[in-house]
């Protein structure tokens, strides 16, 4: 049982720090948004902070559905 627990713990660790990622991922975004001169080099920033950002909402997501899953495999089994 320890040993379930501690996966569950790693994988709400894994989930919560791809969350945080994706905070901090969208506040630069948004900082660079918010920029009153854009210059095509902000632009172009701007746009690569927004893969960065889709990136880490995947990474979020996927963490998300491990522990999602994990959770129903100790409480239902399946």
């Amino acid at each position: 049982m320890p040993a379930e627990l501690s996966e569950l713990d790693e994988l709400q660790a894994s989930y919560k720090a791809a969350v945080d990622e994706w905070v901090t991922v969208i506040r630069e975004e948004e900082a660079l948004a918010s920029v009153a001169d854009h210059s095509v080099a902000e632009i172009d920033e701007w746009e690569h902070a927004a893969d960065k950002e889709d990136a880490a909402r995947d990474k979020a997501k996927t963490a998300k559905l491990a522990y999602e899953d994990a959770l129903r495999e100790k409480f239902f089994h399946f």
